[in-house]
């Protein structure tokens, strides 16, 4: 089956303690549909501006996405650039520029609106709640959200989890949605909220699930060097999506070993700036990787 990936779609300019590296293609939909497109096909949904280089649609294009949902208007393409410590968990917003995203209102070819797995990946609520208005009766939806949206944005996203069927944040944004200190009781509070599952990211310490079966703590591959962390949550929940999308049986079967497959994705996308080395992976590395971890955690 397919997956559906709505988000943004961007140039990101990155510096560390070691490198810059200028305008590179980012966005939450551009990590997500790559990580995903190792396991399924994928449709991306987002705008980029007339100074989107012709060499990222051809990137995308070689991971097989369906682009027919991608708008290109006159206008730049949204912006973001942000310099990391030594200490890679840190991290700080030198500039935002929406450009041709201040207005993005996300509009779903027909043949879109069918697509049994949709990530709604890192957008205002109030777009992902547009996009669900658009689609006809999806198998599993999963919405991603950052702590912005908490700030400025709480009553859309409240409305929003109500829809969908698994939540992803990571752990400071689980405190900051319930006010509740430890994350596995935060978990209890926001099933109440409305979603089946709910998956919390950890970063270099893996991601916790709480669903139906109780609680499943995936790791995260273990890395000598971390190059910029960069889209690593974006391609985290791609894979995961992608993964699902690529297997048979009920969502509870698979969502444990996707969410492995998810982090060994993320772990690449880690060892290079922005989609470099991800782009450059095939699914064989993955795969053995995949084992790597499976054999370190097993006991």
């Amino acid at each position: 089956m397919s997956v559906l990936v709505v988000g943004s779609t961007a140039l990101d300019s990155i510096a560390t303690p070691n490198a810059k590296n200028p305008r590179l293609l980012g966005g939450s939909a551009s990590h997500a549909g790559v990580a995903a497109s190792f396991f399924s096909p994928v449709t991306v949904v987002g705008v980029v501006g007339d100074d989107f280089p012709q060499r990222y649609i051809q990137l995308y294009q070689k991971h097989g996405i369906d682009l027919t949902g991608l708008q290109r208007i006159p206008g730049k393409t949204f912006h973001w650039s942000g310099e990391y410590e030594i200490d890679m968990n840190n991290r700080r917003t030198l500039a935002t520029e929406l450009g041709v995203f201040a207005d993005f209102s996300p509009k779903l070819p027909p043949a879109c609106q069918k697509t049994p797995y949709v990530l709604l990946a890192n957008i205002a609520p109030s777009l992902q709640a547009h996009v669900l208005d658009q689609m006809r009766r999806p198998k599993f939806v999963v919405a991603d959200t950052m702590d912005l949206w908490l700030n400025i944005a709480l009553a859309d996203l409240l409305k929003l989890i109500r829809r969908v069927d698994a939540l992803v944040l990571n752990d400071s944004e689980a405190r900051q949605l319930t006010g509740d200190p430890n994350v596995i009781s935060a978990l209890g509070k926001i099933h109440k909220l409305g979603p089946r599952y709910v998956i919390v990211k950890k970063g270099e310490h893996g991601s916790i699930l709480s669903g139906p079966s109780g609680l499943f703590v995936a790791p995260a591959y273990p890395l000598l060097k971390v190059v910029d962390p960069t889209g690593a949550g974006d391609s985290f929940v791609g894979g995961m999506m992608g993964y699902l999308a690529s297997q048979k049986g009920s969502i509870e079967k698979n969502l444990r070993r996707g969410m492995v497959y998810g982090s060994v994705v993320a772990s690449f996308c880690c060892a290079g700036f922005g989609l470099k080395h991800t782009t450059k992976v095939t699914r064989a590395d993955i795969e053995k990787r995949f084992r790597q971890l499976e054999k370190i955690t097993r006991f």
